[in-house]
C-alpha cells in the first residue's frame, strides 16, 4: 500500500511541474478556457473606444442630415402664404418721383430732392437734399452714385454718407460707379461723345474718353468695374452707310499704360443688333444686352478681354436683370402656351434654366438665388435652379422687393411704408 501511494503521489508531483518555457498548468487552464488579464483589459478598451467612434458617426450623421434636409428646403420649399413680421412707416417727400434701389445689404431711396439710406427696419440712417429733374442711379458694392440725367451734378455716396459732390461741363447721359467710389458720367455734345471721371470725393481725375459723332462713333452706355480701373463701353457708329454697334474695354491700371489711349479690346460680332446696355457682373465678367442677343465676356486677363459666349435671344426683349453670379432676360413668348419666358445665364454664358409664366410683371431683380417678378400687388419668385418659390398677392402697394436678413424674408417698401414678411 506505502508503494502504491508512492507511485501515486509521484504521479501528481509530475503532473504539477512546470516545464521551461511552459506557463504553470493552472494558467493553461485560464488561457485554454478564456484570456488574460492584460487581453481583458485591452478588449475593453478596445470596445469602449468602437462605442465613442459609433456615437461621433451617428451625432455627425445627424447634424449633416439635419443640414441637408434645410438647405433642401431652403432651396425647394415652395411658399404658399406670407405674414408681416414689422412694417415702419416712411416719409414720402414732396417728390412724386420715388425709386429704391439695393445699396449694400439695405435700401437706398432716391427722388428728385434728396435721397435717404434706411437700413432693414426702416431707419434713416442718413440723408442728403439736391434738387433733380431726372435722377438715375448706379450702385457697385458699397458706393452709389446719384446724378442728373440732362443735368451736371452727381452725388457719390457711401454706406455712412455722401462722400463728394462732381459737376460735369456737359449734360449727363449715363452714370457709373465703382465698389471704390470712382464715378465715371458719360456726358455728350453735338459732335463727340466723352466719359469723364472722379475720385470718390468729386475731384475730377486725369482719365479721359472721347468719341467723335462723325468718326469713331456714339456712345450709348458706360460700365466700370468694381476695381474702377477698367471700363466698358457700347460705341454705335457707321459703316459704309449702315449703322453699326461695338464693345469696347478700357483699362486704366498700370496694364492698361502700353497701349494706345488704353484701348485693350474691341468686338464687332454684334452684327445688326444696337446694344444700349453693358454692365461688369464682377471684376472678371461683363455682358452686353442687345435688342436680340446677349455677349458674356471674360476678363481673366485684364489686357486681352475675351467673349466666350454670344447668345440669341427669341422674341423681344421686355426686362433684364443682373447679379455677379447671373443674368436674366424676359422675353415675350406670345406663340406658345405661357406669355413670356424667363432665361437666366451663369456669369460664363452657360444658361441655368429657362421658364414659361404667363403674368403682367412691372420689375425683374435678381437677390441671391431669388428670381424676383413683381409689380404694385403681386409676386413671383423663382430659385435660381428654376423652381417656383412663391406666388401670390399683397393686399399693399409694392414700389420695391428684395430679401430679408433671413432665407424666407423678403422687405418690401410701399409709396409710405416698408414691411418684412416672412414666407410661409
Amino acid at each position: 500500500m506505502n508503494s502504491i501511494e508512492r507511485e501515486q503521489k509521484k504521479r501528481q508531483l509530475k503532473r504539477r511541474m512546470i516545464e521551461p518555457g511552459k506557463p504553470p498548468a493552472q494558467a493553461g487552464r485560464r488561457e485554454s478556457h478564456g484570456e488574460t488579464e492584460e487581453e481583458i483589459v485591452r478588449r475593453a478598451e478596445r470596445h469602449s473606444r468602437i462605442r465613442r467612434l459609433r456615437l461621433v458617426l451617428i451625432f455627425v450623421f445627424v447634424i449633416v442630415a439635419a443640414v441637408c434636409g434645410v438647405l433642401f428646403y431652403k432651396q425647394n420649399h415652395q411658399y404658399t402664404q406670407y405674414t408681416v413680421s414689422w412694417e415702419k412707416e416712411i416719409p414720402s417727400g414732396e417728390s412724386s418721383f420715388t425709386r429704391y434701389v439695393k445699396f449694400g445689404e439695405n435700401l437706398l431711396k432716391y427722388s428728385r430732392d434728396g435721397a435717404t439710406y434706411l437700413d432693414r427696419s426702416g431707419n434713416a440712417v442718413w440723408s442728403i437734399s439736391y434738387q433733380m429733374k431726372s435722377p438715375v442711379c448706379s450702385v457697385n458694392g458699397s458706393y452709389a452714385a446719384i446724378g442728373d440725367q440732362q443735368g451736371n451734378a452727381i452725388y457719390i455716396c457711401d454706406e455712412t454718407g455722401c462722400q463728394g459732390e462732381a459737376t460735369t461741363l456737359l449734360p449727363i447721359l449715363r452714370v457709373s460707379v465703382s465698389a471704390h467710389g470712382v464715378t465715371a458720367a458719360l456726358v455728350e455734345d453735338s459732335t463727340a461723345s466723352y466719359v469723364t471721371f472722379f475720385k470718390q470725393d468729386g475731384s475730377e481725375l486725369d482719365w479721359a474718353i472721347k468719341t467723335v459723332l462723325s468718326g469713331n462713333g456714339y456712345l450709348m452706355d458706360v460700365s466700370l468695374s468694381p476695381e474702377g480701373t477698367q471700363v466698358m463701353l457700347s460705341d454705335l457708329y457707321l459703316s459704309d452707310g449702315v449703322l453699326k454697334n461695338r464693345i469696347v474695354f478700357y483699362n486704366f491700371s498700370e496694364y492698361g499704360k502700353s497701349y494706345p489711349d488704353r484701348l485693350v479690346g474691341g468686338f464687332e460680332e454684334l452684327g445688326d443688333s444696337i446694344c444700349p446696355r453693358v454692365r461688369f457682373l464682377d471684376e472678371t465678367h461683363a455682358c452686353a444686352f442687345s435688342d436680340s442677343q446677349l455677349l458674356f465676356f471674360s476678363l481673366e486677363n485684364v489686357t486681352s478681354p475675351e467673349l466666350t459666349a454670344q447668345v440669341a435671344v427669341e422674341g423681344e426683349i421686355q426686362g433684364v436683370a443682373w447679379s455677379p453670379e447671373y443674368v436674366a432676360v424676359v422675353t415675350d413668348h406670345a406663340q406658345g402656351e405661357y406669355d413670356s419666358l424667363l432665361s437666366v445665364y451663369k456669369a460664363d454664358g452657360s444658361l441655368a434654366f429657362a421658364a414659361g409664366f404667363t403674368y403682367a410683371w412691372q420689375q425683374l431683380d435678381i437677390e441671391g438665388d431669388f428670381i424676383l417678378l413683381y409689380d404694385d400687388r403681386s409676386c413671383r419668385i423663382y430659385s435660381t435652379s428654376g423652381k417656383e418659390r412663391f406666388a401670390g398677392e399683397f393686399d399693399f402697394t409694392v414700389s420695391h422687393i428684395t430679401r430679408g436678413g433671413r432665407f424666407n424674408t423678403l422687405i418690401v417698401t410701399g409709396a409710405d411704408r416698408m414691411r418684412e414678411l416672412v414666407l410661409k
